[in-house]
Parts: C-alpha cells; structure tokens; sequence
C-alpha cells in the first residue's frame, strides 16, 4: 500500500468516527479543506460517493460503512504497533463520547473536568443520552466510545468493566399518605405512580414484577431523566422507585420520604462497556481508570450518607432495606 492511500485511510476512519468533517478535523489536527480534499480524491480512487450530507452531519453510503468494517481493526493494530509513546494525558487532543444517564453526570462529571482541567487540557468529555434501547448500536457505529449502562449487552462484540449495583428506593413527600414503613403491596399498586423513562415506554421493570403477582400499577405521569424526580414527588401525589443515586441528595437534605418498595426488585449490574476494537485504546483506558475510580467512590458515599439518614445509630436497619 502506498503511503498516500494509507492516509486516505486514516481519514477515512476519522470521519467515520465522526461522521463530520470538521470534527475529523480537529481530530486529526488538519484543516478542513485538507479534509474535504482527501474525501475529493477517496471518491475518484473507491468510485463511490461515501457521505452525503444530513443537515450538519454527514451519512455514510452502504459501501462506506462496507469498507469500514473491514478496515478499522487493522487501522487500530497498525495505530498501535507505531505509536510507541500511547496516550499522553498532557499533549494529547481527543473527544470522548460516552453514553450517560443524568445521574451519572451528576455523579461524576465535576470530579472528571477537574482532573481533565490539570491534566489532560486538550480533551474534551461530551455527554450523549443513553436511552438504553440503542446502546449496542451507538458502540458498533462508534457514535460513542464508552456506554455507562447495564451488563447484560455484553457479548463477544463489547467489553465491560463493573462499576456498581444500585439501590432502590420508593420516594414521595414527606406527608404522604404512603409514607410509612408497612406498606401493603394493594396500596402501593393503587397509588399515582412517576416512572422515569429513558427509552420512552410507558412500562419498567417495577411493572413486570408486578405483573407476576398478579397486580398492575398506574403509571401517572413520565418523564426522561432522573433529575425532575425530587421535585415532582415533593410537589404532587406521586410515588416513585427509583435508583438510591438520582434522589440521594433529596433524601439526605430531609426533602422527601424513602422508604423500601413493598416488592422485591434485583437490580442489574451497571457497567462501563466499550466496543472490542478499543480495547488497546490508551487514551480510552485512562478514561476509563479515572471514570471508574470516581464513579465507584461517590455511589458508596452516597449510600453511606443515605443510610445514616434513613438508618440511624438508634435505630439500626438491614442492608436490604437498600436492595
């Protein structure tokens, strides 16, 4: 292969990544018009249009995306074998993707800005919505470089690293009817219920054990992110299970109840996943060594606090209550 056609190549794979021109770019500390000229001479030497343009993005052609599976992981071997140096935190200039919920990014985005702040400056950590029913796609078409979510995607395709297993908790406010410890499983069923959903559906999993039982629930009112939950329960009728983390604060600071859903729920593990083909990415790896670190360190502050809270000295309480 001649030099220049490998240089095709690896714009090629830049803008496939990021499925714009200037963002590959920036990505490949070039100009523009360089980019757009590699594109120019790719379409004379592949005989295909590869992108046409979709409002500010780009969309890749069919024997784009064809061409792309069969190049990168070589592009990504051959990165490897000739970047002797890796990732250095200090020069290097990268965006990272990742799949989050909000409650991530309350968890953690403070404490990876400030480390990114002194000691990578030239990174940059973009937040893009996880709703759960693409996860896997956004990994495969390399839209994200990590997915903050449940395990159970993992195959031979994708990598994970544990993170946590959450707790839930029912809220409500404080004068709440329902806020008490013995709560039946018909006055849990019968009341108002907020369900947060990220995906859209109407349902969650506290409706399929329901379902079990023999019981269902109304759900009253939803909404796509974990933050409105606090101030919609503090303010309303409705109830709400929810992971101990999206309400950790709210609780702490005395603002609404929380008591242990009448139901048993096994929560699914979370867990950083990434696409196999990153797997020796070094600028990923240390994203990930710091994201872990801090993810792990706030949720066992945050459920400490919260059992302090809810189980005090005087009045000891089981793990479970937080399962």
């Amino acid at each position: 292969m001649r030099p220049q056609e490998l240089n095709l190549l690896m714009v090629f794979d830049a803008i496939m990544t990021e499925r714009s021109i200037t963002r590959a770019a920036d990505r490949l500390a070039m100009t523009q018009p360089a980019v757009s000229n590699a594109v120019s001479r790719m379409r004379v030497a592949w005989k295909d249009e590869l992108f046409v343009k979709d409002g500010r993005n780009i969309q890749p052609t069919l024997h784009a995306h064809n061409l792309w599976d069969q190049i990168r992981e070589p592009l990504i071997e051959l990165t490897d074998v000739l970047d002797h140096k890796g990732f250095d935190p200090a020069t290097a200039k990268r965006t990272f993707r990742i799949a989050v919920t909000d409650i991530v990014v309350d968890m953690a985005w403070a404490e990876l800005r400030r480390i990114v702040e002194t000691q990578a400056p030239g990174v940059n950590i973009h937040a893009i919505p996880n709703t759960i029913a693409n996860s896997d796609q956004v990994l495969e078409d390399a839209e994200v470089d990590l997915v903050i979510g449940i395990s159970g995607m993992v195959s031979s395709t994708f990598r994970a690293e544990y993170l946590l297993t959450p707790h839930y908790v029912c809220v409500m406010h404080k004068d709440h009817h329902l806020a008490k410890a013995d709560i039946s499983l018909e006055e849990f069923a019968s009341a108002d219920h907020l369900l947060v959903s990220l995906s859209g559906d109407t349902t969650g999993y506290t409706d399929q054990v329901l379902l079990q039982l023999g019981l269902t629930r109304r759900i009253a009112c939803t909404v796509n992110h974990f933050s409105s939950v606090a101030s919609l329960v503090k303010n309303s009728e409705l109830i709400c299970v929810v992971p101990t983390s999206a309400v950790a604060n709210s609780i702490i600071n005395d603002e609404i109840a929380a008591i242990k859903p009448p139901i048993e729920l096994m929560p699914q593990q979370v867990s950083a996943i990434w696409h196999k083909r990153q797997d020796r990415d070094k600028g990923l790896i240390w994203l990930r060594e710091h994201f872990s670190r801090i993810i792990k360190h706030e949720f066992k502050n945050q459920i400490s606090a919260v059992k302090q809270k809810l189980c005090p000295a005087s009045v000891p309480c089981a793990d479970e209550q937080f399962n």
